[in-house]
């Protein structure tokens, strides 16, 4: 083992060399050093307000739902290490991608038999785009090519995905005029449990009729915008969406990325709608934040179309394809989760965090404090002091990062009474600073 390099010394070189996720280079903030995470807390190399420990109220952008250094995820990758590692999956084949891919088929909604194993939720979006347009140039139609998306959504920050990411405010609006164009309905009405508008409804249908011979798919983030502003809306909209493409020849994407695998109280957030789409996506908690491992399902429909034209395979084959690592971890992380009542769990989170968060709706400059599932936010009247809100939040012993004019936590589901309730304390001080 190489020699521990000291926290000063660690941070000198990585503002020096390491380019941080969506930071300048060098960066303009002193990242904190995590020397070990365990259950909900992350160790600190060094302490930081006067902590050492921190309650990680993130699941690693979304993605820990078990929590750190879980015995059963642990010896699933060992597991599998003293198997192998890795092999190429292009003319080979192994029993941890197969048992996932089998696995992955009978939770998500039925008409989905298909799955492609990818690195990333953002390549999962690119493969699930590449799918849907070789779909309709097999069948003879070129022409649909485009897609149709509401605005407020967030896919991803490769080429595909970032076209159909909010064009006009969202991460990706410097790179408008370089991104493919495409169909942008207005944002759903703010609310899960809200009345569906009728008239947003008719906007998504007029819509659809009126772009369905270019569009090759509609693409959403199903009750849950995640990255585009942590909104909620009504699951009836997926109900229009479903009605709207069967009518007019168009297939459907949901990006259950963020949403997947309980998140917002249903196991899949297309089940609140009770609709399934031609293609899903899922990542993050799939692996419950131990490897990075996505994937795409598609229908029977979407796959026969694909091998039944005059170029029948997918060209797409990532390097670490299937890898038998993170493939392990993936199904030992969603029997894990399907083991225990889950929902029990979400709802449990769910319910502290409605009591925890609702001192925030009385503080000066918040807009809307909102919780689905196991999903709190509080959305301020003003651009977050990312910087300032940090630190209220570390004061309070818990790991947080806000974003444009949001504090909101996704805590993992193994997350205690207490340790909801001191992220809920540690929301409304970034609330209040930020």
């Amino acid at each position: 083992m190489p020699d521990r390099i000291d926290p000063a010394r660690l941070r000198a070189l990585d503002r020096a060399h390491v380019w941080h996720p969506y930071g300048p280079m060098p960066g303009r903030q002193e990242p904190l050093v995590v020397e070990s995470a365990s259950g909900v807390r992350l160790r600190l190399a060094e302490p930081a307000h006067g902590r050492t420990e921190l309650v990680d109220g993130m699941s690693s952008w979304w993605s820990a739902v078990h929590g750190y250094n879980h015995p059963v995820l642990n010896e699933a990758a060992r597991d599998q290490l003293d198997r192998m590692s890795h092999v190429m999956f292009g003319g080979l084949t192994h029993e941890p991608a197969v048992r996932l891919a089998t696995r992955l088929v009978e939770i998500t909604p039925e008409p989905l038999q298909h799955v492609f194993l990818t690195d990333s939720g953002s390549v999962s979006v690119e493969v699930a785009v590449k799918m849907c347009l070789q779909y309709w140039r097999s069948a003879g139609r070129p022409a649909k090519r485009r897609l149709l998306t509401w605005r407020g959504g967030y896919h991803g920050d490769t080429w595909q995905p970032m076209s159909v990411c909010d064009p006009e405010g969202g991460m990706h609006e410097l790179w408008s005029g370089s991104l493919p164009r495409q169909v942008f309905a207005d944002a759903p009405p703010d609310g899960f449990d809200a009345e569906p508008d009728e008239a947003y409804a008719r906007h998504l249908r007029e819509l659809v009729a009126s772009h369905a011979d270019e569009l090759a798919a509609v693409i959403v983030e199903p009750v849950v915008q995640g990255a585009g502003g942590m909104r909620f809306h009504s699951p009836a909209y997926l109900r229009v969406l479903r009605e709207a493409c069967d009518e007019h020849d168009v297939l459907l994407v949901f990006d259950e990325i963020a949403t997947g695998f309980g998140r917002t109280g249903q196991l899949f957030a297309a089940g609140h709608a009770g609709v399934s789409p031609d293609v899903m996506c899922v990542g993050k908690a799939l692996t419950g934040g131990y490897l990075t491992l996505a994937a795409t399902l598609c229908t029977s429909r979407v796959a026969e179309g694909i091998s039944s034209g005059d170029v029948p395979v997918l060209a797409h084959g990532p390097t670490f394809m299937g890898n038998p690592l993170a493939s392990a971890v993936a199904c030992a992380s969603v029997d894990l989760l399907l083991g225990q009542d889950w929902e029990l769990e979400v709802k449990r989170i769910g319910a502290g965090l409605r009591r925890g968060l609702a001192e925030a709706a009385g503080v000066p400059g918040v807009r809307d404090v909102r919780v689905l599932g196991a999903i709190g936010v509080v959305q301020l009247d003003h651009e977050v002091d990312l910087a300032a809100a940090t630190r209220a939040a570390v004061r309070e012993g818990v790991w947080l990062r806000p974003f444009r004019d949001l504090v909101y936590t996704m805590p993992p589901y193994v997350t205690g009474d207490d340790d909801v309730a001191r992220i809920c304390r540690a929301v409304c001080a970034a609330a209040k600073e930020g």
